[in-house]
């Protein structure tokens, strides 16, 4: 089983900055697609980026496209969240997933068998 360990979060003035890492256990993360998501309070939690498993192919929500950019160091087992332009709308727990699959990017959570225990980030108006 894999395991997921995300940092990276914290708080953040509108406009600023932010990179999430997320670390994983196990020999077959490249092998894999990964993703982030979000959960803002009283929301469900929605889709933000995914990358394939060599890096060569993302997908953004369009409320992140320009903003974030996902990659990954499959040497590191690494995928990072570049988060910049940040808006107070962006502030939720921001959750590191696997996908299923190693080559289709998804936006669908239920495409996803394994999630980290997830990072705050607040942006402050």
């Amino acid at each position: 089983q894999v395991q997921l360990v995300e940092s990276g979060g914290g708080l953040v003035q509108a406009g600023g900055s932010l990179r999430l890492s997320c670390v994983a256990s196990g020999r077959t993360f490249s092998t894999y697609a990964m993703g982030w998501f979000r959960q803002a309070p009283g929301k469900e939690r929605e889709f933000v980026a995914a990358v394939n498993w060599s890096g060569g192919s993302t997908g953004y929500a369009d409320s992140v496209k320009g903003r974030f950019t996902i990659s990954r160091d499959n040497a590191k087992n690494t995928v990072y969240l570049q988060m910049n332009s940040l808006k107070p709308e962006d502030t939720a727990i921001y959750y590191c997933a696997r996908s299923s699959s190693s080559l289709r990017i998804s936006f669908l959570e239920y495409e996803y068998d394994e999630w980290g225990q997830g990072t705050q980030v607040t942006v402050s108006s």
